[in-house]
């Protein structure tokens, strides 16, 4: 195994890292102005993620600057093609950030319920737009020989990405509400238990249509033949039983199938995907590989000792902060935010 392969599989580790994280931020920004029927409920329902959003965000920057240094065409390439896409995304994430900060600095009721609304605009734009991202990385976009993007922004707007992003957002909105049915009390956590059950049917149905639809408008899991593999149906068994768990009451259980469910859904993009890391719907050989797209030996070498000592570190610290804050949040707590 070479080094473009192990950084391959690095990158994809750091978006199911990201995606499993930031999925159930997204949830729970998304549901705020829903489940939080009073101020307080709403405060309770930030402190959730209060300790833990700005963390789960630094695998998004760790797996950007993974590729930009291990695969810098493909940097190059996909942020020059998503320009707009990733400049609204950037911007979401931003105001969402600063209305964390800002929505309990007045106690205006007003003021309030507009940093609210701003909380849940921040979380559904990137919601959306990540699954709209990964549909084009697979289904494929115009590039040239010169691996340089020459669609526009509406290219990336085709039906097969809109139903990734319809999927995307209605995952993570699921992972945030079982989130929020281990971290609540009373009736933020019935509400919440409700809302959970509501919407796996919703999610589980456009995921697969997703899957079907990929069959017939991409060359990625039509790959895979008849027999996808292990990984795919473990992704398929897992967001099944995410509703029987939440059905008999075991929603730890429902979250560790929804971490299955995300884990394996991107590793299965990501090994369908493989060794592209993009495909051109211009012609096939213009495709950027693991190999076209990489840096040079000595960069990726240097790369993977600095991973090896840094990577573990931040692990251990991030598991430290979440048993440190594991505690359900209550209307009786002490609410930061």
């Amino acid at each position: 195994m070479d080094l473009n392969i192990i950084w391959f599989i690095l990158v994809t580790v750091l978006f199911i890292g990201f995606f499993f994280l930031e999925g159930f931020d997204y949830g729970v920004g998304i549901l705020l102005p829903f489940l939080g029927k009073d101020d307080k409920a709403r405060r309770v329902i930030i402190n959730t993620i209060g300790p833990h959003w700005d963390g789960n965000e630094v695998w998004l920057l760790t797996a950007g600057g993974a590729i930009f240094a291990a695969f810098p065409h493909w940097y190059a390439t996909m942020f020059s093609g998503f320009y707009l896409a990733l400049f609204l995304m950037l911007v979401a994430i931003i105001v969402r950030a600063v209305s964390f900060e800002f929505r309990s600095k007045d106690e205006n009721s007003k003021w309030r319920n507009t940093w609210d609304w701003i909380i849940f605009f921040g979380s559904a734009v990137p919601a959306l737009l990540w699954g709209v991202a990964l549909a084009n990385l697979i289904r494929g976009l115009p590039i040239d020989e010169t691996m340089t993007y020459t669609g526009g922004f509406f290219n990336l707007l085709n039906p097969y990405a809109i139903v990734g992003g319809v999927a995307s957002f209605l995952l993570f909105t699921l992972h945030g509400a079982i989130f929020l049915t281990l971290k609540t009390t009373d009736d933020i956590l019935e509400s919440a238990k409700a809302t959970a059950r509501k919407l796996w049917l919703p999610s589980t149905i456009v995921l697969l249509l997703f899957v079907v639809y990929s069959y017939i408008e991409t060359d990625v899991i039509a790959g895979f033949g008849i027999n996808p593999g292990v990984v795919p149906i473990v992704a398929l068994l897992a967001i099944l039983s995410v509703g029987y768990f939440l059905k008999v009451k075991r929603e730890g259980w429902a979250f560790i199938m929804m971490g299955i469910t995300i884990a394996f859904s991107t590793i299965s993009i990501f090994s369908g995907l493989f060794p592209r890391v993009m495909v051109s719907s211009t012609n096939p050989d213009w495709s950027l590989t693991i190999y076209n797209a990489s840096s040079s030996d000595y960069t990726l070498g240097v790369m993977s000792i600095v991973a090896l000592i840094f990577v573990p570190i931040v692990l251990i610290y991030q598991s430290w902060t979440y048993w440190v804050f594991r505690k359900r949040i209550s209307r009786k707590s002490e609410l930061e935010y």
